[in-house]
């Protein structure tokens, strides 16, 4: 079926939206929407419709503490993944340094778990050395003073910065691969930094990974279907598996932010600052987001659950 839906004006989408249902003051609404798409604003307006309409006493007020909520929560979430990402980053450079060594990381025997016809070493390959020729080049806009310097101390020995310079080139999804590819060894070693085996590591890094992107793209993320990720073992970790927080939600993916921040910063202020984010917006509707009612009374969720 061919798409025939024309442009119209910002004060035509304020006047439909209001036509709708939607209680605003004209003017304003069409200053949001001259600074918000009309699009993206609905994706959250979309909350209060009944059908053609939104429901009684839908404002604009309403709608727009959705959208800062999320603008919010987004933040929240950015700040989890970045001290996650670094860590990771930090224990994959550690443990490949000592399994390894310091200049294997384009060696494709030192990725066994890269599939056996190479062609996810060939990406990977690719990937890094794009990656230092932009970073090393003194004129480029890539540029990197830290490598620029190796370079100039040492490319008349080397043609590769060590590891744990490396690391702090490659982006989340790069840091994803070098994961997934590393010996066993290194794999476990890593993943035992958080107390939990490499598979289910790398499911979290996966969902971790694709709200990031989310983040990072200001896409709606409090009512986002997350892809599924694996759970710890059942039989030590029971609380894991209740039935409120579905896999599929974003609640599971902030359970796995805090289970990891305490594990690798006990005394991280992200579960207050959550907390404190919802005790602003009391309206929102938690179960949309795969968090239980009572969510905050949730053994995973109260303190000392890691110490228990």
């Amino acid at each position: 079926m061919e798409y025939n839906k024309d442009p119209i004006s910002f004060e035509a989408q304020a006047d439909r939206l209001i036509a709708r249902g939607l209680i605003a003051d004209r003017c304003t609404l069409v200053k949001r929407l001259e600074a918000t798409n009309y699009f993206r604003f609905s994706a959250y307006a979309e909350s209060f419709r009944d059908g053609e309409h939104y429901l009684p006493d839908t404002t604009l007020e309403k709608v727009w503490r959705l959208y800062t909520f999320d603008h919010r929560l987004r933040t929240l979430c950015l700040d989890a993944i970045e001290s996650i990402e670094v860590q990771v980053r930090t224990q994959l450079a550690y443990h490949f340094a000592h399994d390894i060594g310091p200049f294997e990381y384009l060696n494709a025997s030192s990725f066994p778990n890269f599939d056996s016809g190479l062609r996810d070493f060939t990406r990977w390959e690719q990937k890094i050395k794009s990656v230092v020729d932009r970073t090393r080049d003194p004129d480029g806009k890539a540029r990197e003073d830290f490598v620029v310097q190796y370079f100039n101390d040492h490319g008349d020995k080397h043609d590769l910065p060590p590891i744990w310079m490396l690391i702090e080139l490659l982006d989340f999804g790069s840091t994803l691969s070098f994961f997934r590819g590393a010996c066993t060894n290194t794999k476990k070693a890593v993943s035992a930094s958080v107390g939990q085996p490499d598979k289910l590591v790398m499911s979290w890094l996966l969902g971790l990974n694709t709200m990031r992107n989310r983040c990072a793209h200001h896409s709606v993320l409090w009512s986002w279907r997350s892809p599924r990720v694996m759970r710890p073992n059942k039989k030590k970790y029971p609380e894991w598996y209740s039935a409120s927080f579905p896999s599929n939600r974003i609640g599971i993916l902030l359970t796995v932010c805090r289970y990891w921040l305490n594990q690798i910063a006990p005394t991280n202020t992200w579960t207050s600052r959550v907390f404190e984010l919802f005790d602003q917006y009391p309206e929102i509707d938690t179960f949309k987001m795969g968090l239980p009612h009572h969510w905050r009374e949730h053994p995973l969720w109260i303190d000392g659950y890691l110490s228990q």
